[in-house]
């Protein structure tokens, strides 16, 4: 059974997805100036970012916070 989260804004969307959604929005460089950690300046790819990302509570929620920031403005007119 599936439970609904309707106060959850990442609900059905994977970390992978909030990773490579930002790399393809910034690129590996300027997202390692947003959020200063290593899986993003030494070597990055997606695959060691997820590693590091799912062991790593604090900075998971800096990437979920600002894959938010960057991608969920509603707005009043729709999108």
């Amino acid at each position: 059974m599936t439970k609904q989260q309707p106060n959850n804004p990442l609900h059905g969307i994977t970390l992978e997805k909030v990773v490579t959604s930002l790399v393809d929005h910034y690129g590996w460089e300027k997202l390692a100036q947003r959020i200063d950690i290593n899986c993003f300046k030494s070597n990055p790819s997606v695959k060691s970012s997820l590693k590091f990302l799912r062991k790593t509570d604090w900075a998971r929620a800096k990437v979920e916070s600002l894959y938010l920031s960057t991608f969920d403005n509603p707005s009043p007119w729709g999108r």
